[in-house]
């Protein structure tokens, strides 16, 4: 998308001049050639004419100053909450913009644009933005209570837990929930987690940059103690050479509770202190004591509170969003705290106020990772193959050694394929989200950029990021900060009245539904495709009329949404709607 305003436009305005220019010298010339003896008069109608001549160049010279100090003016201003142009460029892309849209479903996109304009003038169906669960009110939060029965006993400490968290900012949540349930089982004090600096997410931030660490060492001091450092005679030890240090190597992903009692605790006991190095999801949910699995989701849902910077930006976000409307639930007290107050503004309404978030998770890594096919031909082949070379070699060498591989026509038929903007669109259209309806795209990282969302947008035209509705000024704290960037990402997602997901095992996904199912009752849907049966239904894109499509697409979202309370094994922080988090009232 370019410029507009540049100095390139304007170079045939300056080619017409210098023409008028040349024009002028040759009046000169012919003026001079001109015989006196034709009289006064004549030689100055011609002055008079090279005055007005002189008069007029000066007036189109300074309006083309005006014209360019404007533009130049203009494009050095930051996004404001009207801006309305949104360039979605990868990560590691520079022309994404100007490449020609990609299409793979034209016939279907075709039909779903008719069918838009058909409802454009209908009541829109108020069971889109209803929890479709029945029995979701009847779940309320309830992990922050006080256990009644066999209350914790002061026991003696075993020592201090250390725990380095990597990954981004969902990661890292889960790294902390799952340290305060160790420190518990362990009985050891918390140290403050710290977060490492990865060259994927290149962020420095520490806890206290995202989280509010007093109140999280208040809302947890019944449960585990927790300190912001080792005492100053432990400061000097050298974890590693005492052999205190655990990885990954040490733990199974989806470790047991016998498994940290048998590994860490002799550890614990015999040096005083243990450090969880690079420390993420290594805790399983089943088998777990009751009350351990309670505390996981009292931090998660209760201790966790963001910043004041990132609360009170994030209301400014949200209050962008609505329009300025007035909205307090309490999904929107939990995630931004005081700063909901300042909710109270009362500018012009336009639009809805209602708004659904979109997780679209169609970054190039994930494309690449995926070696699934997205319609862009041999360059797109290319490309992706030049990706993988770069940043994935030990993935590349795994698939050299394996002798079964899977074309990307059958990754797609298994469902293993991240969803396209187009896809994700047509999922919306299906269900019956009109044209109207605001969409708030979580990250704007979109493989392909423009050429990709081009098809999004031509059936939902309001898009809205963080980038479009919040200052240069206003986003430049954390421009450089990807977690702060991504926990505003996170309140506008968990806030959103309708969340819609494109892949049920990312992180942000899986936090931001847990958290509307713990705060939001029946009024906080969250909308999951199933890829596999999504596959089939595309499939018959050439063929399948857009009635049968809709019902498809509506049953296939139905029946994603029926597993309302926790299973074995499944996360808590995705599902809370079990007996250790939620109280069910009858």
């Amino acid at each position: 998308m370019g410029k507009q305003g540049s100095h390139k436009s304007l170079r045939p305005e300056f080619q017409g001049w210098h023409s008028k220019t040349l024009l002028l010298h040759g009046l000169k010339s012919d003026s001079s050639k001109c015989s006196y003896c034709r009289g006064l008069y004549v030689g100055k109608k011609h002055i008079r004419a090279i005055v007005v001549m002189f008069g007029l160049l000066g007036c189109l010279f300074l309006l083309d100053s005006l014209i360019i100090s404007y533009f130049e003016f203009t494009n050095l201003q930051p996004s404001t909450a009207s801006n309305n142009s949104i360039v979605f460029q990868g990560r590691d892309s520079y022309i994404y913009s100007k490449r020609s849209p990609v299409y793979m479903y034209e016939r279907l996109l075709n039909l779903a644009s008719s069918a838009l304009a058909e409802k454009e003038f209908k009541q829109e169906s108020s069971n889109l933005w209803v929890e479709t669960f029945r029995q979701a009110s009847l779940w309320k939060p309830c992990s922050e209570r006080k256990t009644q029965t066999n209350p914790r006993k002061p026991v003696q400490n075993n020592g201090y837990i250390l725990v380095s968290a990597n990954g981004g900012l969902n990661q890292q949540r889960v790294a902390i929930c799952n340290a305060v349930a160790v420190a518990s089982l362990l009985n050891a004090t918390l140290v403050i987690p710290k977060f490492l600096y990865s060259n994927v997410w290149k962020d420095p931030s520490q806890f206290g940059d995202i989280y509010q660490e007093e109140y999280f060492m208040n809302i947890l001091k019944d449960d585990i103690k927790i300190e912001k450092e080792l005492p100053p005679h432990m400061k000097s030890l050298d974890v590693e050479a005492i052999g205190s240090q655990i990885t990954d190597a040490d733990l199974a992903k989806e470790a047991t509770p016998a498994d940290y009692i048998k590994v860490v605790l002799p550890l614990l006991l015999r040096n005083g202190v243990v450090h969880f190095l690079g420390y993420g999801n290594r805790l399983g949910f089943d088998p777990m004591p009751s009350e351990i699995q309670r505390l996981r989701c009292k931090c998660n849902f209760h201790a966790l509170k963001f910043a004041p910077t990132i609360q009170q930006i994030g209301s400014l976000l949200i209050q962008r969003i609505r329009k300025y409307g007035a909205r307090r639930s309490m999904l929107d007290t939990q995630l931004l705290g005081k700063f909901i107050r300042n909710n109270e503004y009362h500018e012009a309404k336009r639009g809805s106020a209602k708004y659904l978030a979109l997780h679209l998770r169609f970054e190039i890594d994930m494309v690449a990772y995926s070696l699934c096919e997205f319609g862009g031909g041999e360059d797109e082949r290319k490309e992706l193959q030049a990706y993988r070379e770069r940043h994935f070699p030990l993935f590349l060498e795994r698939l050299k050694k394996n002798s079964t591989s899977i074309s990307p026509k059958h990754l797609r038929k298994l469902g293993r394929c991240p969803l396209t903007p187009e896809e994700a669109a047509l999922v919306l259209a299906g269900l019956g989200f009109k044209r109207e309806t605001y969409i708030y795209l979580a990250g704007s990282h979109i493989y392909g950029g423009n050429s990709r969302m081009e098809p999004f947008t031509s059936l939902y035209p309001n898009v809205i990021t963080k980038e479009t509705l919040l200052t240069y000024n206003e986003l430049e704290p954390f421009r450089n900060f990807s977690s702060q960037l991504a926990a505003l990402d996170f309140i506008a997602c968990a806030s959103a009245d309708v969340f819609a997901m494109t892949d049920s095992g990312s992180q942000l996904s899986s936090l931001v539904s847990g958290f509307r199912t713990y705060y939001g009752g029946d009024h906080a849907p969250t909308l999951r495709p199933n890829k596999t049966r999504l596959a089939a239904i595309l499939r018959e894109n050439d063929t399948i009329r857009w009635n049968r499509f809709e019902v498809r697409v509506n049953k296939m979202i139905r029946e994603s949404q029926k597993a309302g309370i926790r299973s074995y094994g499944r996360s808590i922080y995705r599902n809370p709607r079990c007996p250790e988090c939620m109280c069910k009232h009858h």
